[in-house]
């Protein structure tokens, strides 16, 4: 079900300037993505018809899967505010 909470809690805003992310922060958007891939692969060996509103996980996990890859590659490459310190 798109525009479900879920999926409203893991929009990445928009801004007209991209986020730097620490390399920290990196690495943890990096691990969720995998994370929401595999559980998304796994998926694919359930039958549907017994998980109840299966095709709205199914659209929050690619909205995850979006919105955590869109963060990843707006961010400034060369930026390292983890060096600033």
């Amino acid at each position: 079900m798109r525009g479900s909470r879920m999926s409203n809690l893991i929009t990445v805003r928009r801004h007209d300037y991209p986020m730097a992310l620490t390399r920290a922060e990196k690495e943890r958007i990096t691990d969720s993505l995998h994370k929401v891939q595999s559980i998304s692969n796994s998926l694919k060996h359930v039958d549907p018809h017994k998980i109840r509103d299966f095709k709205g996980i199914q659209e929050c996990l690619e909205d995850a899967d979006r919105n955590l890859g869109e963060a990843l590659r707006s961010s400034p490459p060369n930026f390292s505010p983890d060096a600033a310190n």
